[in-house]
């Protein structure tokens, strides 16, 4: 099976408030030309790392459910690396 196509068709930086709490913004995905994928936040971690986020949604109890996740720890770090591979140079 032959590795998804993953292209950034927008970034939208966040506030400079939300920037200093490590929120940096969001992208739109492109996956495969198949699927948009909005919403993906971009996070500086306390120890500098860039991270993608994905989104969720809490139900009336607090619990987290995940609106889009990828399948495991593996397959999340080879899509940061296909998007960070492909931001330009002066993205944050």
């Amino acid at each position: 099976m032959a590795a998804p196509r993953i292209s950034i068709l927008s970034f939208a930086s966040a506030s400079l408030r939300e920037q200093e709490r490590g929120l940096l913004g969001w992208f739109c995905l492109l996956v495969d030309d198949l699927l948009v994928l909005d919403g993906i936040g971009l996070r500086r971690t306390r120890d500098g790392r860039q991270t993608l986020a994905f989104p969720e949604r809490r139900d009336s109890a607090g619990r987290r459910h995940p609106v889009v996740r990828p399948l495991d720890d593996a397959r999340r770090r080879e899509i940061e690396e296909r998007v960070f591979a492909t931001l330009p140079e002066d993205a944050p």
